[in-house]
C-alpha cells in the first residue's frame, strides 16, 4: 500500500488532496507519504527482526533531511557514497556508528571527515584505497574499520546501467583477487578488518542473484577465517526492486526468508542497504500541463516538469505511471509527455496510452520517490523543485523551491570582466 489513492475523482496523498498542495506550493514538486515511508521501512526491519542486523538506508536514492530523520528515529542507519552525504546524514541526526561508507572514488578529505566522525565502517573498493585509508588513519592516529567490497561476478538480471556486480563493472574488487587484498589489509597497522561487502545491482526482481552472491560470500568468509581474519559484518548491499509497471518483485519477507535460509551464520551482523524499495513508491512528481500539440506522426503533452527534475526516463528509458490528479470522463490518446528542456531526450513518457490532458491540468508521475530529486539538476538554469511530505491530514514543505538567486550562489564575476 502506498497511500496515494482516489477519493471520488480526486487524487489524495493520505488525507490531503494533491491539488490543494499544488495550489499552495506551485508545480512541479515532489510529494512523499510519511505513512508509506514508515510502512516500507518497518517491512524491512520486521522481516529481519529475528537475527542481528542493521538497516542502512541507501541515501543516494533520496537524501532529503526529513526522510533521513524519519529512518534515524526508527533506529536505522545510512549507506553513504560521498562526504556530502555524510554531512547530510549527521545533520539529520543519524548515529555515526550506523553509517557505512561505500563508493569507488573516496577523496582523502572525505576519508578524513568520515574517520573524524567515527563512522561504523568503510567499504573499500581498491588496493590503492586500502593504502590511502591506512595513511589517513595513521596521520590521524585512529584505526579505521573496513570491509572489502567483493565483486562476485553475479548477473543481477537487471538494466545494465544499474548492474554493479559483474566483473566488467567498476565496483568492488574481483573475488579471485580479494583474498590477497584482505591479507594485505590485515597487516596494515591502522586498519581493522571487520567486514565483507557486496552489492550486485539495483531494481532486482528475482531472489536468485542475491542467494548466489551470498553463497560466494560465505565461502569467502570461511577461507578468511581459516587464515585468521575474523569477519563481524556481512554487508549484502541493497537492490531489491519495486513495481513501476508490470514488475512483480519479491516482498521483503520473501527476500528475508531466502537470505536467512542461506545465511546460517548467526555470529555475524547482517547489514542491508535498501533504498528504492523503501522510498520509490512513497513519492510522486506532480506537474502541470502547459501545452498540447500534434504533428502528423506524434502527439505531445508538454508539462512544466522535465528531465532535470526526473532523470530516470531519459537516462534508463524507465517507465513511470502517469495519472491525472483529477479524473475526468474523456478519450484516451497515445502521446509523449515532454518537458521544456532543449533536448530531444527530455521526456517523462513515450508513446503512452493515457488521458487526453488539457493545458492547466495536473498529472502525477508515479513511483518517483527514489532517484528523483536526488538526481535532479539545474540544467537550462531551471530551479530545483520543492519537496513536500504529507502526514495524515497535514502537509509540510520539507525543501523550498529554489529561486533564481539560489542558483547563482557562489558564482563571482572577476574584476577584469567588470571593467
Amino acid at each position: 500500500m502506498h497511500h496515494f489513492n482516489y477519493k471520488e475523482k480526486d487524487l489524495y496523498c493520505e488525507e490531503v488532496q494533491v491539488a490543494e498542495i499544488a495550489d499552495a506550493v506551485g508545480t512541479p514538486f515532489y510529494l512523499y507519504s510519511h505513512a508509506t515511508l514508515l510502512q516500507h521501512f518497518k517491512a524491512f526491519t520486521d522481516a529481519f527482526q529475528d537475527i542481528r542486523h542493521l538497516i542502512c538506508f541507501s541515501m543516494k536514492s533520496n537524501s532529503n533531511l526529513s526522510v533521513l530523520k524519519l529512518f534515524a528515529q526508527e533506529g536505522g542507519g545510512v549507506d553513504i557514497v560521498s562526504g556530502g552525504e555524510l554531512f547530510r546524514a549527521l545533520r539529520a541526526g543519524v548515529d555515526p556508528q550506523k553509517i557505512v561508507y561505500s563508493g569507488v572514488g573516496k577523496k582523502v578529505e572525505d576519508l578524513e571527515y568520515a574517520l573524524r566522525s567515527d563512522i561504523l565502517m568503510f567499504n573499500v573498493e581498491s588496493s590503492q584505497e586500502i593504502l590511502a585509508l591506512n595513511g589517513v588513519a595513521e596521520r590521524m592516529k585512529k584505526k579505521a574499520t573496513i570491509a572489502i567490497r567483493i565483486n562476485p561476478d553475479i548477473d543481477p538480471l537487471t538494466h545494465p546501467y544499474v548492474s554493479t556486480g559483474l566483473k566488467e563493472n567498476k565496483f568492488g574488487i574481483d573475488i579471485k583477487r580479494s583474498f590477497e587484498e584482505y591479507t594485505m589489509a590485515a597487516e596494515l597497522p591502522y586498519l581493522r578488518v571487520s567486514g565483507i561487502s557486496c552489492h550486485i545491482g539495483s531494481q532486482l526482481t528475482q531472489l536468485s542473484p542475491f542467494v548466489d552472491a551470498l553463497k560466494k560470500l560465505k565461502e569467502h568468509i570461511k577461507r578468511l577465517e581459516g587464515a585468521g581474519i575474523g569477519i563481524d559484518f556481512l554487508d549484502l548491499g541493497g537492490g531489491l526492486g519495486i513495481t513501476y509497471d508490470r514488475e512483480e518483485p519479491p516482498h521483503p519477507k520473501e527476500y528475508a526468508s531466502a537470505i536467512k535460509k542461506e545465511l546460517d551464520m548467526r555470529d555475524l551482523t547482517l547489514i542491508l542497504e535498501p533504498g528504492r524499495v523503501i522510498v520509490g513508491n512513497a513519492g510522486i512528481l506532480v506537474a502541470k500541463v502547459l501545452y498540447t500539440k500534434a504533428s502528423p506522426e506524434k502527439r505531445f503533452i508538454i508539462v512544466d516538469a522535465a528531465m532535470n527534475d526526473l532523470m530516470r526516463p531519459s537516462l534508463y528509458g524507465s517507465f513511470h505511471g502517469i495519472e491525472p490528479v483529477r479524473m475526468r470522463d474523456r478519450e484516451s490518446v497515445k502521446a509523449d509527455i515532454v518537458g521544456p528542456i532543449c533536448e530531444s531526450s527530455d521526456f517523462l513518457a513515450k508513446d503512452r496510452d493515457l488521458d487526453a490532458f488539457e493545458p492547466g491540468e495536473l498529472m502525477a508521475v508515479m513511483s518517483s520517490g527514489a532517484y528523483g530529486f536526488s538526481m535532479s539538476s539545474n540544467y537550462n538554469s531551471r530551479p530545483r523543485v520543492a519537496e513536500v511530505m504529507v502526514k495524515g491530514a497535514q502537509y509540510f514543505t520539507i525543501r523550498a523551491r529554489e529561486t533564481y538567486e539560489d542558483m547563482i550562489q557562489g558564482e563571482v564575476i572577476p574584476d577584469f570582466l567588470s571593467q
